[in-house]
């Protein structure tokens, strides 16, 4: 019993303190005035009387009534009902009051009356809100209507009234009638359960005030430990929707801060860091908005607002889609019929207190449903003298397949399910409603899942018993309490509450105690019985079967193989280990191991001989690989007892068990996994314990029966009996209880440290942190010891502090054991005198256990190693060394499918093998692990200059145990290396390798990359010699003026005879000046350069190094002006080369001679510099040699200079004169380019528009007009919206065709050949694939656009401008433009290099994912779109062809983007490479890619990332960028490229690659400075090549790999290609992957091994072989294994010929005899009559300007004929014997050749040799026989000084006439020559002397 009220208080406001705005409240009597002793008055209730603070009102209010809730320091509730009604303030309070108040509001006038709060409260412990409310509102009705009861009797009666707590089976109990002595009586029906909530019907109210979802978000916060607050206007709803929610979370309980109602003087409590549910009047909304973690829940809004920084985890799915819809049918049942076209007629929902229930009854369903099974995971631990139980998380987690949930994961870890296991885990106590459902209603729940009807029913049912439960007898329910009259409150005038007689009350209240204490106790039975258990948890899993499909055959497996490895059979074994460790990802695998392996275990032990023990152990390792550090699955608890008992012999007396080879997992360090594993096996030995009990009192029938009871059901029966026990017997219990825990502790102490303690104690692998209960990243650190017999001895022993080591090893493993004993032996009642020994015990065993670890590491070392694969060495380049030997590592699979065997075939990764690390390359050589691919050899490789991205990774080896340290490597050139160290590889080695390859990625210098150490040792001795041979800057700029000072005052005349101008390199200057007309000034000007044959032979090569470089043959062979300022020529040439830049000071990143303007001065042009970015002013770089527009690049115009450069003529300037005079100069500029135009020229006006209309119409060449209206499209969809643009394009209307005169007729002969062609391969013959469209556009209409965009648009302009400048939108704003300028500014938006690095980083990830790519949204096209590399092509292919357009049509371009290095190169090499056919021939793209990209300044090392100074900008592969647009326009015009995509990917990849110099630096002023430009040709003679050129060039000499067989070119053909991205492809470059033998383009490699292998198969020709072979994706070069038709032709006539004992002939010569009856007949029928062109069928020669190109170079000096043309490659098998250099000889000029004999050198003999005297050339060439193309040596006939008879000498042949010898002396040394006969002899003296004086 209890009593129904604790106290009775009258609170009243307390006017003597009253002062500012806030009252306050006062206690004025409590009743009883001294304390229970079982119960203290709690404190501060005058607060929550008025929790919105106490103030006086100016009218009486209702009287009011609300329970809060206060919870004391015991956490106990106490229920406050407080009764609150309104008093007037009597006339001297006030007085008093208005004295107070006076200094206040003297001003403002007092309202007549005031009337004060007063509350009754009643404090109680029982929750009976309604029978408050009736007591209190009758003691005031007592009150106020006067009637005759006294109320200090109400009040006694009141306090002394005893009710039962909870009900039992009698109707006295459960129902109390009571009364307080006014004539009422009230019916007080205590629920029957006391574990139950009572909710009345406030769940339902609160549902109807917040809904369905916003419930459910407030009940899985407050599950999940969030804080929750509550706002409402009334008292009585916060305090209902409070105890709602409390009722929902039955049968959890919730223990953080509850405060229903908070007073708002207490506000600052919810800035509480711990959870809380709490109820606010709205009044304080504003004070609430700051809460920055709390849910608001608003009741009178009915809204959850949740803060963006909570996440609330919810219900797991089909769990919270149930619970929903049930929620749904019974608060809303209509919902279900809402569609029917019958409705039944009566569908209401329930009466509210009934809804109440059936809400409740579904929550409770949840809880059953969530917690099903939940007392098999409890571990009994102790039973005696009170339960101790703790719960198996991981293992309820794990068999519910659960393990992932967050919101039962936190359920489960919060302190609501704590207080529910200790509660409700006793297994013998009285059970609830709840206890049953999930003891014996489980299957029930189960079978209703689906079925919503049978669902409710069971609602129904629950929600009977819970109504049952607070209302047991709802027929006696009859009250008789008076109520006050109606609006008696009002009356005008009230007796005030008087004041109470203490000493009635008080003896009320001690009559009641004495009554109490005489009556006899009442005993009440309370009805404990066992707690149901429910069924066991079965597999979640298996239940869905879903996992178990084809599990059966994998378990066959599994057993197989550990039948094998016991049976000793090895072999056997071995083959099905693979399929082992796959199946062993599956939980039943890993299972079954377990299980089989204890078969094998006999007394505790299993002793096995070395290759079992690594079979099990790997086996074992594989089992924890995929365990969770949780281990929800009990697998490693499961392994525990195994790896104690799985051994071998190493020694005398020397064992190793399994256990210190798996101590490499996270679960050993993880504190719940052993706790949960002692507490199991805890509980096994006390269940054993009270079987034995009873087994020896039982008799035998009744034992075998016991032996099913599990823990719980003993525990259950032994706490029946333990009242009945005597004391000495129970204390015998408790003491072998303890005891046997306390054994257990002992043992666990030593599994832990088995487990914890490294095999190496010296290695420091357990310090991961302070201390080992951190799951940090595991490493590496020891190994298998079999294993360890492989380790270099030096690893090890290296320390020489082992003991200090050792015992911080060890000290960590005694504090991570003492601080687990500690937990466990507190919770399970361990004395303190067994815990103190234990304490002592823990570090002996540690330290014992680290004495045996020693012995066994000594041993193992021992042991032979493990038969490891041998490593493989890679092929090295000449010159090429290793830094490292090789690391022994594993090759792990990416995400690239073809390598893992997903697409079919055994996966040929994971590969095992070493990683090399050479000074140019990072290489992989291995096997593939799988035995089936196991002798293929797997290679990778990459440039270290590559290297991009390097992070640590662990990788998982799925043959071996550990975690292992890993590399991943990322590299340019589209490689990815996902490596495994090996056990063996100890990690500081690792750490020195990546050192190593930091070192060699990013050098210091320059000078550091390989191009340059190459051949040299490591440690770069010989890099100061060679730096000096190489003339540096000042030696160059020495000779620069020297030869101009000594040719100051000198004229010579220039040459009359004009030859076509020829470019080759040549080792004198004097014909190059000659030939090439390169004048000299008249008139002595100090700024001119001007060269002369006096000049001093070494500074003349190095002018003509700088001539030669600065791209003067391209402009040359363009026709772009001279070397001179001669005023002479300015007539007839509009542009000369200027030499203003040849000391690099106007701009460091241009070239020394630029092609300029001839009619501006160079001081103008160092002026105009400044105004540009970089100073990058505009230049030169190609001319159209049909309609003479130039193409001019720059960088962009610097701020300033924009705004003075596009003013209107007739604005004001602003600014100083200066910059005026800049802006002038810069239109004089521009003007003089237009000038130059000879369409511009022919016009008389110069400036006006008329003339600039004359000029158009007069223009004779028709296809300009014909090719208008689309650029106008062009412009368009390049510039973007129209209205960005002011007055670019035409604004009436899209069709306004302005002026009619630009579409004159075109003639006959324009339509048959449009000069232009758009992207396809072309059909037979010359029919372009726009004829059909020409016509069209002739006649006017509309032509589709192919290149993407509209077509209408035309310029608003009558006709086109002369010049356009294509600049930078955001530079070019405010720019106006003038219709009288012949210039126009088309404004493009470009992306910055930033957009390139970003979308390049994306590119990589698609092309090569680092893992197997499963999420949908990250596919290869997905990535590659996200990556936007394909958007940046077009944007780049769209102006390229924008300006093709522009310049067909006859207008000069200027492109003027961001600093002028990046996308102005990109389009400006494009625009040339579509315009002008010669740049897509070999020479060509070499001499494109010189001009435009070396010698003007692309930032090759800056983008490249290639040194240390650079390594912070990334990598940013323009030029790749560049090459993949140049691969695009390939492929949609094959046939006009006599270059392959092959020779594009070399470039791709050798660009980053450093193996030459050509790409290194940034500009030609960096070359110059290093002395990298012009090496001498000493140096050439070297076998390496430095120049990508020239080692292109001897390669293609042997091997047609860089040619393209399609090639046929078109005459003059200008290319548009299609740049829409669904026209453009992703480059094969990017995605193919070659593991036979790594990327192919280090050639030699590549070769060395084809040789290699084919040598080796030809012995297996007696078998009789296939002809078929299997080609792997990944694996073989497609193009070798199945070579191209004419590859295969050629070698099919070659072993025709063979066989047939003729000589074969070099392929190119039999092509040439094919070719001349083919040339034969085009000539009749040829209208090409161009001289320098002529078109073969594979290849473009330009007849003067194409001898022998680069590669010459490097053999033409005389004593070079030793060098073999193989370079790099001598010594080894080549192919030459099918391929020769195809040089043709139309491209020669022979004036005369035959044979002669030539001495050789000094000490020399003399040779045979087949001469060639060159008139056009000045040269006299030799070569070995007539066939050979290979000139072997020059003698440049401008040093000769005479040709003269001479006389044999010492060797000279013999039997030969005198007079066939003759000399030929020139200024380095004297030739003797012989000839056949005198005759021979002097026509050779006189051919050679007439060339002597045409010169």
């Amino acid at each position: 019993m209890a009593r129904l009220a604790d106290y009775f208080v009258v609170v009243g406001y307390d006017l003597d303190k009253r002062g500012g705005s806030d009252g306050q409240g006062r206690i004025l009597q409590r009743f009883p005035e001294k304390d229970w002793e079982d119960n203290p008055f709690p404190q501060g209730i005058e607060l929550f009387c008025q929790p919105s603070g106490w103030q006086l009102v100016p009218e009486r209010l209702p009287p009011s009534y609300f329970v809060a809730v206060l919870t004391d320091i015991n956490s106990e509730r106490h229920y406050c009902a407080c009764f609150t009604f309104w008093e007037e303030v009597d006339s001297t309070q006030k007085s008093l009051h208005s004295e107070v108040d006076e200094d206040d509001d003297s001003g403002s006038a007092q309202p007549e009356q005031l009337f004060a709060p007063r509350s009754l409260v009643l404090v109680s412990r029982l929750d009976h809100s309604e029978v408050f409310r009736n007591c209190l509102g009758l003691i005031y009705t007592v009150h106020i209507d006067g009637v005759n009861v006294p109320l200090e009797t109400l009040i006694g009666n009141l306090l002394t009234c005893l009710i039962p707590i909870a009900g039992g089976s009698q109707e006295e109990e459960s129902v109390r009638t009571i009364t307080l002595g006014a004539g009422d009586r009230q019916v007080i029906q205590t629920p029957i359960s006391d574990s139950l909530p009572v909710s009345s019907c406030s769940v339902a109210v609160l549902f109807r005030q917040l809904g369905i979802i916003n419930v459910l978000y407030l009940f899985c916060a407050a599950l999940t430990e969030h804080k929750i607050l509550f706002l409402s206007s009334s008292y009585q709803r916060l305090s209902d929707a409070c105890r709602a929610l409390l009722a929902i979370m039955f049968p959890l309980k919730y223990s953080f801060t509850y405060v229903p109602i908070l007073p708002g003087k207490l506000l600052e409590v919810l800035s509480t860091p711990t959870p809380f549910i709490i109820g606010v009047n709205s009044f304080f909304r504003s004070e609430t908005q700051e809460l920055l973690d709390v849910v608001i829940a608003d009741l009178d809004g009915g809204t959850v607002t949740i803060p963006e920084c909570v996440h609330i985890s919810l219900l797991p799915d089909p769990l919270l889609h149930q619970t929903q819809t049930a929620l749904s049918m019974v608060l809303d049942p209509e919902l279900e019929v809402a569609d029917h076209a019958f409705p039944p007629a009566s569908t209401q929902p329930s009466t509210l207190k009934i809804q109440d229930k059936e809400i409740r009854a579904v929550f409770l369903l949840l809880f059953a449903h969530l917690f099903r099974g939940y007392r098999w995971c409890l571990h009994i631990i102790r039973i005696h003298p009170e339960p101790v139980i703790r719960f198996h998380k991981a293992a309820f987690l794990g068999k519910r397949a659960l393990s992932e949930d967050d919101f039962l994961m936190k359920v489960l870890d919060g302190m609501a399910f704590a207080g529910f296991v200790s509660e409700r885990g006793p297994p013998y106590r009285p059970i609830d409603l709840f206890d049953e459902l999930v003891g014996n209603e489980v299957e029930r729940i189960r079978l209703e899942e689906g079925d919503n009807h049978k669902m409710m029913n069971h609602v129904k049912e629950l929600a009977e018993q819970l109504f049952k439960n607070e209302n047991p007898y709802p027929a006696v329910a009859m009250h008789k309490v008076q109520r006050p009259k109606e609006s008696s409150h009002l009356q005008s005038r009230h007796t005030s509450f008087p004041h109470l007689d203490e000493v009635t009350v008080q003896l009320f209240i001690d009559h009641a105690a004495a009554k109490q204490k005489t009556a006899p106790p009442i005993v009440k039975a309370e009805m404990k019985r066992m707690v149901p258990s429910g069924p066991p948890l079965g597999d979640a899993v298996d239940r869905n079967g879903s996992v178990l499909a084809n599990s059966a055959r994998r378990l066959e497996v599994v057993r197989n193989c550990i039948t094998y490895i016991f049976e000793n059979k090895m072999l056997e074994a071995k083959k099905l280990m693979p399929a082992v460790l796959r199946a062993l990802k599956g939980r039943a695998a890993r299972l079954c191991l377990t299980q089989e392996l204890n078969l094998h275990v006999l007394q505790n032990r299993a002793v096995l001989d070395d290759q079992q023990f690594d079979y099990v152990v790997r086996m074992m390792n594989c089992t924890l690989q995929d365990c969770s550090h949780m281990d929800e699955h009990g697998i490693a608890a499961a392994l525990l007892p195994l790896v104690t008992a799985f051994c071998r012999k190493l020694g005398a007396g020397i064992t190793q068990f399994a256990y210190s080879c798996v101590q490499e997992h996270m679960v050993w360090t993880n504190m719940q996994f052993w706790e949960a594993m002692f507490y199991s096996d805890v509980q096994n030995h006390i269940r054993a314990l009270y079987l034995e009990v009873s087994e020896n009192e039982q008799p035998s029938s009744v034992r075998n029966a016991r032996v099913q009871h599990g823990a719980l059901e003993i525990a259950s029966e032994q706490r029946r009996l333990w009242p009945t026990l005597s004391k000495d017997k129970q204390q015998e219990l408790v003491q072998k209880e303890e005891s046997t825990v306390f054994s257990q502790a002992i043992h666990y102490a030593n599994r832990m440290s088995y487990l914890l303690l490294p095999l190496d104690t010296s290695k420091n692998r357990l310090l991961r942190g302070s201390a080992l209960g951190d799951v940090e990243s595991v490493s590496n650190s020891y190994v298998t010891n079999s294993i360890a017999g492989s380790m270099a001895e030096s690893y090890d022993t290296e320390s020489g502090f082992e003991d200090a080591e050792s015992s911080d090893v060890a000290n960590s493993v005694v504090r991570f054991i003492n601080r687990f004993v500690d937990k466990v032996c507190n919770e399970s009642g361990v004395t303190n005198e067994h815990l103190k020994a234990l304490h002592a015990m823990i570090p002996d065993i540690v330290q014992m256990h680290i004495e045996t670890l020693d012995a066994v590491h000594r041993e193992s070392k021992r042991l032979p190693p493990i038969q490891k694969p041998k490593l493989l060495r890679p092929t090295l380049l000449l010159g090429e060394e290793l830094m490292m030997e090789g690391m022994r590592v594993h090759l792990m699979p990416d995400g690239r499918e073809e390598t893992s065997g997903a697409l079919g075939g055994p996966p040929l990764l994971p590969a095992e093998g070493a990683i090399f690390l050479t000074t140019y390359r990072l290489i992989f050589k291995g096997t593939p692990i799988d035995p089936l691919v196991g002798e293929q050899v797997v290679t990778r490789s990459f440039p270290v200059a590559s290297l991009i991205k390097e992070k640590k990774i662990s990788v998982n080896l799925p043959m071996d145990q550990f975690i292992q340290e890993g590399l991943q490597l990322r590299s340019s050139t589209f490689q990815l290396m996902k490596i495994a160290f090996d056990e063996e590889v100890a990690s500081d080695l690792a750490e020195l390798f990546r050192k190593h390859m930091h070192k060699l990625r990013y050098p210091q210098h320059v000078h550091g990359t390989f191009a340059f150490t190459v051949g040299q040792s490591a440690k770069m001795a010989v890099e100061q010699k060679g730096k000096d041979k190489n003339p540096s800057l000042k030696t160059l700029s020495k000779n620069l003026v020297k030869s101009a000072k000594k040719t100051i005052g000198r004229q010579y005349v220039t040459r009359k005879k004009y030859t076509p101008p020829t470019w080759e390199q040549r080792s004198s200057l004097q014909s190059e000046m000659d030939e090439d007309e390169i004048s000299v000034s008249e008139e002595v000007d100090q700024t001119s350069l001007t060269l002369s044959s006096t000049i001093k032979s070494s500074d003349r090569q190095t002018m003509s190094s700088v001539v030669e470089r600065a791209c003067c043959r391209d402009y040359q062979r363009l026709g772009l002006g001279t070397l001179s300022n001669s005023l002479t020529r300015s007539k007839n040439e509009p542009f000369r080369i200027s030499t203003v830049n040849r000391m690099y000071t106007v701009c460091r990143s241009y070239p020394g001679l630029l092609i300029v303007p001839q009619s501006i001065p160079d001081s103008t042009i160092q002026r105009i510099s400044r105004c540009y970015r970089q100073s990058r002013f505009p230049v030169v770089c190609w001319r159209s040699s049909r309609t003479k527009a130039v193409l001019l690049r720059s960088g962009g115009l610097h701020g300033k200079g924009v705004v003075g450069f596009f003013k209107s003529p007739n604005a004001p300037s602003a600014g100083s004169s200066q910059a005026d005079s800049t802006s002038l100069e810069q239109e004089k500029y521009l003007q003089a380019v237009v000038s130059s135009m000879p369409s511009y020229s022919d016009t008389g006006a110069r400036n006006t528009l008329s003339g600039f209309t004359s000029a158009h119409m007069s223009s004779s060449d028709s296809t300009d007009k014909l090719r208008q209206p689309k650029i106008g499209a062009l412009m368009k969809q390049v510039m973007g919206s129209r209205e960005d643009v002011p007055g670019t394009f035409s604004r009436g209307g899209q069709r306004a065709r302005v002026a009619s005169l630009s579409q004159p007729r075109a003639s006959e002969n324009d339509q048959d050949s449009p000069r232009g062609k758009w992207g396809s391969i072309r059909g037979t013959g010359r029919l372009s694939t726009y004829n059909a469209d020409v016509g069209n556009r002739l006649s006017g209409k509309e032509s589709p656009q192919a290149n993407g965009g509209p077509s209408e648009t035309h310029f608003l302009r009558p006709q086109r401008a002369y010049l356009y400048i294509i600049g930078d939108k955001s530079q070019l704003k405010g720019a106006k433009q003038d219709s009288f300028q012949q210039w126009e500014v088309v404004p493009i938006e470009v992306f910055d290099v930033r957009q390139v690095k970003a979308s390049f980083k994306k590119l990589m990830k698609a092309c090569m994912p680092s893992s197997v790519v499963v999420d949908p949204d990250t596919t290869f096209y997905r990535c590659l779109q996200e990556s936007e590399w394909m958007c940046l092509l077009h944007k780049v292919l769209q102006v390229s062809v924008l300006v093709v357009e522009l310049l067909d049509s006859g207008s000069s371009i200027m492109v003027s983007l961001e600093d002028g290095w990046d996308i102005t190169t990109q389009v400006v090499s494009l625009v040339q490479l579509l315009s002008d056919p010669y740049y897509r021939t070999f020479d060509g793209f070499r001499l494109l890619v010189e001009k435009e990209w070396l010698s003007f300044g692309h930032r090759f090392s800056h983008r490249g990332a290639q040194t240390l100074a650079s390594q912070n900008s990334g990598f940013t592969p323009v030029f790749l960028q560049f090459l993949d647009c140049v691969h695009q326009i390939h492929l949609q015009f094959p046939m006009e490229f006599e270059f392959s995509q092959y020779y594009l990917k070399f470039l791709a990849y050798h660009y980053v690659s450093n193996r030459f110099r050509t790409f290194l630096l940034d500009s030609d002023y960096e070359r110059i400075e290093l002395g990298v430009m012009y090496e001498e040709k000493g140096e050439k003679k070297s076998q390496q090549v430095k120049s990508v050129w020239d080692y292109i060039d001897r390669l293609n000499k042997k091997t047609p790999i860089f040619f393209n067989f399609m090639f046929a070119p078109e005459d003059g053909e200008v290319l548009k290609p299609y740049s829409y991205i669904s026209n453009l492809k992703v480059w094969d470059f990017y995605t193919e992957e070659t593991l036979s033998e790594g990327p192919s383009y280090d050639w030699e490699l590549v070769q060395g091994k084809q040789e290699q292998t084919e040598e080796g198969d030809r012995p297996d020709t007696a078998a009789p072989t296939s002809q078929r072979r299997i080609v792997w994706p990944c694996y073989d070069r497609r193009s070798k294994v199945v070579p191209d038709a004419i590859t295969k032709l050629l070698q099919e006539l070659q072993g025709l010929e063979m066989e047939l004992g003729q000589v074969s002939e070099k392929w190119k010569d039999t092509w040439d005899k094919i070719k001349a009856t083919q040339r034969s007949e085009s000539k009749l029928e040829s209208r090409v009559s161009e001289p320098l062109i002529t078109v073969l069928h594979e290849r473009v020669y330009l007849k003067d300007s194409m001898v022998g190109s680069a590669i010459n170079l490097s053999l033409d000096s005389e004593g070079s004929s030793s060098s073999a043309p193989t370079g790099g490659m001598s010594g080894r098998p080549s192919t030459s014997t099918l391929y020769s250099q195809f040089q043709s000889t139309e491209s020669e000029n022979r004036s005369f050749e035959g044979i002669l004999y030539k001495k050789g050198a000094l000490l020399k003999p003399w040779k045979q040799r087949w001469f060639v005297l060159d008139k056009t050339k000045h040269q006299l060439r030799y070569y070995e026989t007539r066939q050979d193309k290979e000139c072997k040596g020059v003698i440049d006939l401008a040093e000769v000084e005479s040709v003269v008879p001479g006389t044999p000498t010492i060797g000279a042949p013999k039997n030969i006439d005198e007079k066939a010898f003759f000399d030929l002396k020139t200024t380095k040394r004297v030739y003797n020559f012989c000839a056949q006969d005198s005759g021979n002899a002097q026509l050779w003296m006189d051919n050679v002397q007439s060339c002597l004086s045409d010169a």
